[in-house]
């Protein structure tokens, strides 16, 4: 679901989720998207005939960003649908996108993205516990493959 699997650490990075179908044949009429924890500042892209909804969450550990202190982030985005002429029919495709800023450390996030539609829902919320993988999950979240910065390996003599 994420056009982009893979990014550095300490980065910004642009999330782009992918949405290929409705739920059954019915048409998308919100996309919520859980920000995963140590992604920092996301910030949604409006979609014309969508509303966004941001949702906020006081951090457990503040953090400082360009000399002020951080006590609250981005947990939630939302899209949704302003009319029923504004879903997204099955038989279409489109994107979701936002861009936040990766973790220092590296390691693998997982994204929980509801898709809700006119009619049912697609929860892609699945994390693989440890020996499974992603395509063993039925319905698996978006992961993320956040890779080490390169330290001393690009030294030039």
């Amino acid at each position: 679901m994420l056009e982009y699997q893979v990014a550095p650490a300490g980065a910004s990075y642009k999330a782009t989720f992918k949405v290929g179908h409705g739920c059954g044949g019915s048409p998308t009429r919100q996309i919520a998207v859980d920000i995963p924890a140590g992604m920092r500042g996301a910030r949604p892209m409006p979609k014309p005939g969508w509303t966004l909804d941001v949702q906020r969450e006081k951090l457990a550990q503040p953090t400082t960003s360009h000399g002020r202190s951080i006590t609250d982030d981005v947990v939630r985005v939302t899209w949704t649908a302003k009319t029923a002429e504004d879903m997204l029919p099955n038989a279409h495709y489109d994107e979701f996108v936002l861009v936040a800023t990766t973790p220092a450390q590296a390691g693998t996030l997982y994204w929980s993205v509801r898709q809700a539609c006119a009619e049912g829902r697609n929860d892609w919320v699945d994390v693989p516990a440890a020996g499974q993988k992603l395509s063993d999950l039925k319905s698996p979240a978006a992961a993320l493959e956040i890779l080490p910065t390169g330290g001393g390996a690009a030294h030039n003599h």
